[in-house]
C-alpha cells in the first residue's frame, strides 16, 4: 500500500500547452513534455522531497552522542548508528515494501537538468564532513570504554561510506565542479582512487572474472574484501598513472587527482591529531577502513555471481540490466540516492539517480542494501539464499556464472546432483 501511495507516477495526457519546464506544486514538482505522438505528458515527482531522507544518515552519530549525554553518559547509546543501519532500516524496508514505478522517458532530460537533485548531493557532502568532525570532537574530548569507542567509530565509518556513494554519483558527471566535489567527498575517507577505478575499471570489466569489484559465486564477503580493496587501489592508480603518462606527466604530480584527494585525507588527519592528540589515530583508522568496507559490501551484493557472456571474438557482451542485482525497496533506495536500482545504472552510467528505472525480469536482492549486507555477513545464509537465485538466473547452467575458482568443483557437484 505504501508503494502505491508514493509510487503512482503514471504520465497522463492533458489539454495544457507544454512548457518544456518544471512547475512547482505543493510537495511535488510537475514536469511537462511532449510525447512522440504529440501528446502532452505531465509528471509529478512525488519523491521530490522524500529525497531529503538521503541526508538523514549523517545525523545518526550526532544523535548517538546526544543520547549519550541525555542518558547520563550511558555508553550503550553509542550503538545507535549500527543498530539503525542494520536493524531499523531493514525493518522499515520490509514494512514499506517496494516501488517499481519509473518516470516517463519524455521528462528525463528536464529532471536531469533540475539543480534541486544536484544540490542534495552537495548538501550530503557538507553534512557528512560535519558529522565526522562532530564525532572527532567527541572522541577527542570525552573518554568512553574501548568497546564504545570502537562501535562509534564503526557506526560513523559506515555513515561516512555515504561519501563514496556521493562521489560515485558526482564522479559520473561531465562537468569539472562535480568531479572535484567527488574527489573532495572521497577524501573524507581516504578513497581518492575510487572515481577513476570505478569509471575506467569496474564499469568496463563488471560481471567478469577480470573485475576485482565483482563478487564470485561461492566467494564469501570476507574473501572478497581481500581481493577487492587492494585490487581497486592498484587498478585505479594504474589507470591514472597511464593517463598522466600520455600527457607527459609522472604519477607524482599536482595533476594527479588521486594524490590531491589523499592529501586532503592526510591534512584532516594531521589537523585532528594536532588538536586532540593521538587518541584520534585509532578512530581514523577504524573509520576509514569501515567506510571502505561499506563500499565493499555494496560491490559484493551488486554483482554476486553474475557473468556477462564471452563472445566468439574474445570480448564480453555489453553490460545489460540483468548483470546487476536490483532492489526497489523504498526506504533504503531513498537513503542511497537510488543506488539500489543498480541494473539501470550499469546499463546507463550517465543517467542521474532521480531518473533510474526498474525493469521486468531483473535479478532481485531479498532486501535493501543494509538487510543484504547483514545477510552477507553470514556466508552460509547468504549462499543458501542467493545461490539458488543465481542458478535460476542462469537457467540451471552453472557454466554461465562467475564462480570462485576454489569453489567451482564443489558447486558443480552440488548443482549437478540437484538437477538429477
Amino acid at each position: 500500500m505504501v508503494a502505491k501511495a508514493i509510487g503512482n507516477f503514471s504520465a497522463f495526457p492533458c489539454q495544457n500547452r507544454p512548457t518544456g519546464r518544471g512547475r512547482e506544486y505543493i510537495g511535488t514538482m510537475e514536469f511537462v513534455a511532449v510525447a512522440s505522438d504529440g501528446r502532452s505528458i505531465r509528471y509529478k515527482d512525488r519523491k521530490r522531497y522524500l529525497w531529503l531522507l538521503s541526508l538523514t544518515g549523517s545525523f545518526n552519530p550526532p544523535i548517538a552522542i546526544g543520547l549519550y549525554f541525555v542518558s547520563g553518559h550511558n555508553p550503550f547509546a553509542l550503538l545507535f548508528p549500527l543498530l539503525y543501519t542494520f536493524v531499523v532500516i531493514p525493518i522499515v524496508d520490509a514494512i514499506m515494501g517496494e516501488d517499481p514505478h519509473n518516470p516517463p522517458e519524455e521528462v528525463v532530460r528536464q529532471m536531469a537538468q533540475d539543480n534541486y537533485y544536484r544540490a542534495l548531493l552537495y548538501a550530503g557532502i557538507a553534512l557528512l564532513f560535519a558529522d565526522f568532525f562532530a564525532v572527532a570532537w567527541f572522541i577527542g574530548t570525552y573518554r568512553v570504554p574501548a568497546w564504545a569507542y570502537v562501535v562509534l567509530a564503526l557506526g560513523t565509518g559506515f555513515q561516512s561510506s555515504g561519501a563514496i556513494l556521493l562521489g560515485h554519483e558526482l564522479g559520473h558527471k561531465n562537468n569539472r565542479a562535480d568531479r572535484i566535489a567527488a574527489q573532495v567527498a572521497n577524501g573524507l575517507v581516504g578513497y581518492g582512487h575510487f572515481c577513476i577505478e570505478h569509471n575506467l575499471g569496474h564499469h568496463v570489466h563488471v560481471a567478469t572474472p577480470e573485475d576485482c569489484a565483482s563478487a564470485r559465486m561461492g566467494e564469501s564477503i570476507y574473501k572478497f574484501v581481500r581481493r577487492e580493496i587492494p585490487g581497486a587501489f592498484r587498478r585505479g592508480w594504474r589507470h591514472e598513472r597511464d593517463r598522466l603518462a600520455k600527457s607527459g606527466h609522472g604519477a607524482f604530480t599536482w595533476h594527479n587527482p588521486i594524490l590531491l584527494s589523499w592529501l586532503l585525507t592526510l591534512g584532516i588527519a594531521v589537523a585532528l591529531i594536532g588538536v586532540f592528540g593521538w587518541i584520534l589515530l585509532p578512530f581514523l583508522a577504524i573509520h576509514h577502513f569501515y567506510a571502505w568496507y561499506g563500499l565493499t559490501q555494496a560491490n559484493y551484493v551488486e554483482h554476486y555471481g553474475l557473468l556477462r557472456e564471452k563472445l566468439p571474438n574474445g570480448r564480453y557482451e555489453s553490460c545489460k540490466p540483468r548483470h546487476s542485482w536490483n532492489t526497489n525497496h523504498i526506504f533504503s533506495n531513498l537513503l542511497t540516492f537510488h543506488l539500489q536500482r543498480h541494473s539501470d545504472h550499469h546499463a546507463n552510467a550517465l543517467r542521474p539517480y532521480q531518473t533510474l528505472r526498474d525493469f521486468d525480469a531483473l535479478p532481485r536482492l531479498p532486501s535493501g542494501y543494509p538487510g543484504s549486507f547483514g545477510l552477507a555477513a553470514l556466508p552460509f545464509l547468504w549462499f543458501r539464499v542467493m545461490d539458488p537465485k543465481l542458478m535460476r538466473w542462469a537457467a540451471g547452467d552453472i557454466a554461465k556464472l562467475n564462480i570462485d575458482p576454489d569453489s567451482f568443483r564443489r558447486l558443480s557437484r552440488k548443482y549437478a546432483a540437484a538437477a538429477r
